[in-house]
């Protein structure tokens, strides 16, 4: 028989209880509470989280499996319970307590009951872990909740929006989604094929035989414009070279001209870019003033942000993020270099001399809320931490959180026979982007700190 175990964590909001609880019932609000280093991938939803509404997902526990659960006691504005019908847990009941303190001041309650699998073998080698995973998976939990809830308050005020993104199910898209979606935006998603979840209502475009619907585009407040071929999948042949410069250009051009063609358009296109567009720039200080380098990134990034020129000329104010590295464990640069680096095997990259311009995943999310919100955003808008490290300086960051050791380097010749051009231009160069506008218009990184960002989307 096994024993039954109580966790118990609660955070004090600075809203009401029903700003709190309606944030919880919206789509996004289980995709922004998954913690990045947690392999969760959601196979099945009905409803949200009323009395009989579901969730499959496929999780990972030591092995992978699938969880199912089922939400009932739902009283709205006081609680919600989601019960586990099966999963990795012998068993899991999960109540969600709403307390009012105060007109905009709530408290939320997360009370857990759980019984281990495997009997007396889950509770000698089981019981710490788990309490361990719960205490990481909660504290960024809350963490997220409150710091969505504080930029949504931010605009609170003003209507609500109906707004459009590409490249949805992408690292930034399905995270920009969700956020979107708390906050009470009407969210659609322009894709080139239907997906299995339906979670917001899609549009289907064709890229290649550019085919896009205008009427469909009809109305919508804001466009957001994330679609790209992974520049990291491999060694760029001439022939992946031309699928990434054709997926930026070819499908912002489509969208763009299609924009220009609305009677209703959009106040803003905010169509995404990439510190690729300075090239290497050794230890020059870049803000969106700085000149265009030389090289393929830096040509795809000039011809992907003059392929809204036809929107432009439309009126459409038109805000080109361009992303440095973005921190998360769930994708991107930094989860593929988790493995190496918690085997001990990592190290410093070349000569580790080079800048790497980052930004925590979260910070993009609110930045770029903040450039459909605030009209004063025009133009390129650099998306990076306000101090740029060195790859040496990230790397002992890294194995500092990780406790690891980084004794182990991979030389520029290394990188170059395996990786050719793409090494060069990704991993060896060197770009110190200075935020120049997000600081000029005060936004409020939540997390301008190398070793606090790496925390906080590692759960160390």
């Amino acid at each position: 028989m096994s024993q039954m175990h109580h966790f118990l964590k609660q955070v004090d909001l600075p809203v009401s209880v029903e700003t709190a609880f309606a944030w919880h019932e919206r789509t996004g609000a289980f995709q922004r509470l998954t913690p990045p280093w947690e392999p969760v991938e959601v196979i099945d939803k009905t409803g949200t989280i009323r009395d009989g509404d579901t969730l499959i997902a496929k999780v990972k526990a030591i092995v992978q499996q699938d969880l199912h659960a089922r939400h009932e006691g739902y009283i709205q504005n006081v609680q919600f319970q989601d019960r586990q019908v099966k999963g990795p847990f012998a068993s899991w009941f999960h109540s969600h307590r709403f307390e009012r303190l105060g007109d905009q001041q709530s408290r939320l309650i997360d009370d857990i009951n759980y019984e281990l699998p495997m009997g007396k073998l889950g509770e000698v080698f089981g019981e710490g872990f788990v309490t361990s995973k719960l205490e990481a998976m909660f504290k960024y939990r809350h963490q997220i909740l409150k710091a969505d809830l504080v930029r949504h308050a931010q605009y609170a005020e003003r209507p609500r929006l109906k707004i459009l993104v590409t490249g949805a199910s992408g690292l930034v898209g399905s995270q920009l989604c969700a956020f979107l979606s708390t906050g009470g935006h009407e969210v659609s998603v322009l894709t080139r094929s239907p997906s299995k979840l339906r979670l917001y209502h899609e549009i289907l475009w064709d890229i290649r035989q550019r085919q896009l619907d205008s009427s469909q585009l009809e109305g919508f407040d804001a466009i957001v414009h994330l679609a790209g071929e992974n520049i990291a999948a491999g060694r760029w042949t001439n022939e992946v070279k031309e699928k990434i410069r054709a997926s930026r250009v070819e499908s912002t051009t489509l969208l763009s001209e299609t924009l220009a063609k609305l009677a209703n358009p959009p106040k803003v296109l905010v169509s995404a870019s990439a510190s690729g567009f300075y090239g290497d720039r050794g230890d020059e200080v870049l803000s969106e003033n700085s000149s265009a380098g030389n090289g393929f990134l830096p040509e795809t990034c000039i011809d992907w942000e003059n392929a809204t020129r036809a929107a432009k000329e439309k009126g459409i104010r038109i805000v080109h993020p361009r992303f440095g590295i973005i921190l998360s464990a769930a994708g991107g640069a930094l989860a593929k270099m988790l493995t190496p680096f918690k085997l001990g095997a990592g190290g410093v990259v070349g000569s580790g001399k080079q800048f790497w311009s980052w930004i925590v995943l979260d910070d993009v999310i609110y930045a770029i809320h903040d450039l459909i919100q605030n009209e004063a955003y025009s133009g390129p808008v650099n998306f990076s931490s306000p101090e740029a490290p060195t790859n040496r300086e990230f790397t002992q960051a890294l194995g500092q959180v990780l406790s690891r050791p980084t004794m182990v380097p991979a030389p520029a010749f290394a990188l170059k026979m395996m990786f050719g051009e793409m090494a060069e231009a990704l991993l060896l160069a060197s770009t110190r982007m200075e935020p120049q506008k997000l600081k000029d218009t005060g936004y409020r990184y939540e997390y301008p700190d190398l070793k606090s960002a790496l925390k906080h989307v590692l759960g160390e």
